[in-house]
């Protein structure tokens, strides 16, 4: 793709006591879902929320040609996150919810709001108590949609749901996709990913496997010998890996055996 991106990711690093996220660098373009795949534990909710700047870490990211954190808050009115179901204030009715998030943005549209609802089948009236997991996540999801979002991060947004329920938001997502939303979709249900996404970027223990079209990463892949679909694949990858763990600690230890 040659347009410039609507994010761009640079070695991207954040460090904890057990665990360091280092180097993670992409581009993602308008119309492109790009699958955030690995384990869990591998550093993709880290990365997301290093990419919107709700955990400080080091790196350059840019949406739109700007910095994130130089232009913070011009940047947040066009992008959308959703991390699963709606779990706060789940007394209050939805109407409610949606008064309050609506203020946060210059460019709500209560149009798309409301086809959202009628998409979705959402009652205005209950409060997510009152509604299924599915149907949390599908909250979550309109009011990240109802501002006219640009580029969306979408962290694990159909886990937990039917596998219905999660054909429907696919079906969404390419539909976004294909009004030019650009989707950053993380999950460990590589199914959804064979699905929808046109591009791979694959984490492991905090670091950047492989990045690059759908198509290569499978290619790849199948040349290597470690299966046909994304799920194979990662699982044959993740084995390997763990085998190299094994024989390093196990020759280490012979080391200090021989030096004892």
């Amino acid at each position: 793709m040659t347009a410039e991106a609507l994010l761009q990711v640079t070695n991207l690093h954040k460090d904890y006591p057990s665990f360091t996220l280092d180097g993670i660098s992409f581009a993602l373009h308008e119309g492109e879902i790009m699958g955030l795949i690995g384990r869990n534990g591998a550093g993709k909710t880290t990365a997301i929320k290093a990419m919107l700047n709700l955990i400080a870490a080091t790196g350059i990211v840019r949406y739109f040609g700007l910095d994130l954190h130089e232009h913070e808050a011009t940047v947040k009115q066009r992008i959308g996150y959703a991390a699963g179901a709606v779990d706060w204030y789940r007394k209050r009715r939805i109407r409610d919810l949606v008064a309050v998030t609506r203020r946060f943005y210059d460019t709500w549209d209560d149009a798309a709001y409301a086809r959202y609802l009628r998409l979705f089948e959402l009652d205005e009236a209950k409060t997510p108590a009152e509604l299924s997991q599915g149907m949390r996540v599908k909250l979550s999801l309109a009011l990240a949609l109802s501002h006219g979002a640009q580029v969306l991060s979408l962290d694990e947004p159909t886990s937990g749901i039917d596998p219905v329920s999660r054909d429907e938001m696919l079906d969404g997502f390419r539909f976004l996709a294909g009004e030019g939303t650009a989707i950053l979709y993380s999950t460990h249900i590589t199914s959804d990913l064979e699905k929808c996404a046109d591009s791979i970027t694959y984490i492991r223990a905090g670091r950047q496997v492989f990045t690059g079209t759908r198509e290569a990463f499978l290619a790849h892949g199948r040349a290597k010998g470690l299966g046909s679909t994304l799920e194979d694949i990662m699982i044959a990858a993740e084995r390997e890996a763990r085998q190299e763990r094994f024989a390093a600690h196990a020759a280490s230890e012979g080391e200090e055996v021989r030096h004892a």
